[in-house]
């Protein structure tokens, strides 16, 4: 045997030599836990809240990534219906989530009613006032208002509640701005491009350059309840039980109360 061959031979026994060694050492170690991935649809009226439940829900959960889609429920609703990746859907109102669970896209069974809002007037906040009332949106002081649309946003639908039962809707809706979320309402008001807006309270208070001006007068709308459910098509069913139980439990109600909503009994 030439001396290249030979040498050639001495590294190919040495390298299984000692692979054979650290394999034994790698074949101990516990394979790393795949990450679940739990994707939420939520109404965009729960940001706040829900980006600080996320953060300290894996911080406790590393194994769980939340993947969190905020959006007007009526938008969330036809993703949903399309097909759109949910394993969670929060809805700012019963009847998105009554339309999917008429055609068997939530797990019946899980559904629940989970935190609970008030729909307020809110104006800039340098605002000079003039302002009190929702009634005062009918006057001269007001050019133009935001709310949102009311075929598929539920604080539009509230709002609209209110402004039939206190006949104001036909004097005032030419004077409406329809936005496709909350979220634009308030950008809208504290921009100043309309001189006031109906968004829920939760909004107002952490909207920067905003101020209430009115609340709802009690009985004008329906009340303002955000249904949870696991969706039938939920690729991870298991974790999405354990999501839902922690933001009914105590450290989910903490966030949630920090952030104005009430907690449904």
């Amino acid at each position: 045997m030439n001396k290249r061959f030979l040498w050639v031979f001495i590294g190919l026994i040495a390298t299984l030599l000692a692979a054979g060694c650290g394999g034994g050492a790698k074949q101990a170690q516990a394979p790393a836990a795949k990450q679940v991935e739990l994707n939420i649809s939520a109404a965009a009226s729960l940001k706040d809240a829900l980006l600080e439940i996320q953060k300290n829900y894996q911080a406790k959960n590393p194994s769980v990534k939340l993947i969190c889609n905020l959006a007007s429920s009526g938008a969330l609703q036809k993703q949903i219906e399309q097909g759109a990746p949910a394993d969670v859907f929060i809805s700012a109102a019963p009847r998105q989530m009554n339309d999917l669970e008429a055609k068997n896209l939530i797990n019946k069974a899980s559904r629940r009613n989970l935190v609970e809002n008030k729909l307020v007037l809110v104006v800039p906040e340098n605002s000079a006032g003039g302002l009190n009332k929702f009634e005062d949106l009918a006057g001269a002081k007001v050019q133009k208002f935001s709310m949102g649309e009311t075929s598929s946003v539920p604080a539009g639908q509230y709002g609209q509640q209110v402004l039939k039962k206190l006949g104001l809707w036909e004097g005032v809706k030419d004077k409406a701005v329809f936005a496709k979320d909350v979220r634009a309402v308030l950008t809208y008001v504290a921009t100043g491009n309309v001189d006031a807006g109906i968004v829920y309270k939760t909004d107002a208070v952490s909207g920067a350059k905003v101020k209430i001006a009115a609340i709802a007068p009690a009985g004008s709308h329906k009340p303002i309840v955000y249904p949870v459910a696991i969706l039938s098509g939920a690729k991870q069913p298991k974790a999405a039980e354990e999501f839902l139980a922690y933001l009914t439990g105590p450290e989910g109600k903490a966030v949630f109360e920090k952030h104005g909503f009430a907690m449904s009994k």
